[in-house]
Order: C-alpha cells, then structure tokens, then sequence
C-alpha cells in the first residue's frame, strides 16, 4: 500500500518516493476520452456545408476547405456601388453601373468582400439565425481585408466605424447585432478606425425589404436611422458596416443622415453584396450588346 504524507512545504509526497508511468498514461486517457465526449456533444461530427469529417476542435461547424472556398470578388466591378459592370467582349460597358449613373449614392464607395450565395451566405445565416457567435470572427477577418485597404485613404484623422444599427425588438430578440459584432472583429485584423456603435440608432421598425421594388424600398427605410449624436460625426469621415448589400437602400439611407448630420463622406464595407445577375436571375457576360441592353432594361422594370 502507498502512503501520502505531507512535505513541510505543503506538497503532497509519495512516502517511497516511486511514481507508477501507467497512471499518467491512464489520466490522459480519460481526459482524451472527456473532450472527445465534449467535443461530439457540443460540436457537430460533420461539417455543416459539406458533410466532411471536422478533424479539430473547432467553436465553427465548417471544415477549412468550405472556408478555404470563398472567393472574393473579382472582376469589373461599379467604382461607386461595387456591383459587377455588364461587359461585351471583355470590356466593361461603362465606367459606372446604370444605377450609379442613373442616380448617384450619398456614399463615395460601397466594398464587399464576397458574393451573397454558397458557403459565405451560409455563414451569415449561421450568425444571424442560428446565433453561433463564432462566426463573426471569420467574417471580421473579412471586412478587416477589407479595411485594410481603405486604410490608405485616410492620410490624418481615423475614421470612426460605423455599424448598422437594430431596431431595439429585433436586438431583444437576437441577442446581439451581427454588423457590430463583426465590425469589433474587423478592427481586431485592421485597426484603422474607432468603433462608435451608438452614433446611429435605428428608431423605428422596419419591414423585410426582400420582395420590395426600389420605390417600396426607399419608403420603407426612409426616416428609419437617426444620428444620435451630430458632434461626433460632424466633420468625420465614415465607414458604414453592414453583413450584406442588397440594392444600397440601406447603406444609401444611412450615409444620407449620416452626412446631413456633418459628416465629411460615408463609406459602405460589407462582408456581402447581392450581384445583379442574383437580382435578375441571369447571367450576363459574353451577351451581345442588343441582350445585354434587354437585360438591363429587365432589371430596371423589375425594380421599377
């Protein structure tokens, strides 16, 4: 039998002084044994888009190839709202999108880091609807790229960041604001600006805006944000950040207020725009001018 007795320093000692190896190994077994058991409890065997095996504990039910597989975007893109510009044999069609020259945003430049489907519209709906909080920190990462690279233009003063605000039944509701919580994870990659999340207060309910034309669009957002605090904003440059650019409606109502309270310019960075050819359920490169007019006259009535 093994006896402990206590050392004059308070630590335990065995009295023959022989430790058994097998005992650590049996220790680290079961500890193994637990956190495998944790890990399957807490964590899904699979990942959530490809059904492959996640090999590492991971608080993000997506494996590192899903991950891997966003692509940002590229292309011929709007200057002004980042959507893509229709081309004909390779060549952009103009400088802007119809919509930008048709009427121009209060923001100087909406960004996006990718396209809003596949693995990257999954990850927002696994923020927003299924509340795994985790994944802000991937999409942060995101819009920090993103930051980074508008960081330049900002030669004196930083520009105060910007998230789109919740109404206060949707924030009951959720828990928590999805762009401000990604927009704290972007500033952890590229710490470019402040976060002022209470500069823009959302002080009315909104409707979906999914199904809207551009006119229902605009009436139902307008009057909606409302700067809390002008001084603050007055004089400053702005980055707005939002988890997905639809249409601009938006992004467009908060630069407007935003700049009517004294900011010197807005812009809009989002992990995710909607493209055109999602808006209009076509694709449109490599079509001959005549189609591509066709298409964009489509997609004018369709939001029309």
């Amino acid at each position: 039998m093994r006896r402990v007795v206590f050392s004059s320093t308070g630590d335990l000692t065995r009295a023959d002084g022989v430790d058994d190896p097998r005992r650590g190994s049996h220790i680290a077994s079961i500890l193994a044994d637990v956190a495998a058991s944790v890990f399957a409890t807490v964590f899904p065997s699979n990942c959530r888009f490809c059904g492959a095996p996640l090999l590492k504990v991971s608080r993000l039910p997506v494996c590192d190839a899903c991950i891997g597989a966003i692509q940002r975007l590229e292309g011929d893109r709007c200057p002004i709202c980042g959507d893509r510009l229709l081309s004909f044999s390779g060549k952009a069609a103009s400088a802007c999108c119809g919509e930008c020259l048709k009427e121009e945003p209060p923001f100087t430049k909406a960004v996006a880091y990718g396209s809003y489907d596949g693995a990257l519209r999954d990850l927002i709906h696994f923020l927003k609807y299924d509340r795994v909080k985790p994944t802000a920190s991937l999409l942060g990462r995101m819009v920090g790229e993103l930051l980074a690279e508008l960081g330049s233009q900002f030669k004196l003063d930083l520009p105060l960041i910007v998230p789109v605000p919740l109404h206060g039944s949707k924030l009951r509701e959720r828990g928590f604001n999805q762009s401000e919580l990604i927009a704290a994870a972007a500033l952890k990659v590229a710490p470019v600006g402040q976060l002022c999340a209470g500069v823009l207060e959302r002080r009315r309910a909104t409707e979906s805006q999914t199904g809207l034309t551009p006119q229902q669009r605009k009436a139902n957002i307008r009057g909606a944000f409302k700067v809390r605090r002008p001084v603050e904003v007055s004089g400053k440059d702005i980055i707005v950040v939002d988890d997905v650019f639809t249409t601009g409606t938006t992004a467009s109502e908060c630069a407007r207020v935003l700049l009517r309270a004294g900011a010197s310019r807005v812009w809009v960075v989002t992990v995710a725009r909607v493209l055109l050819r999602e808006r209009i359920g076509a694709p449109l490169e490599g079509l001959e001018p005549a189609v591509a007019g066709a298409g964009q006259a489509f997609a004018r009535a369709a939001r029309a």
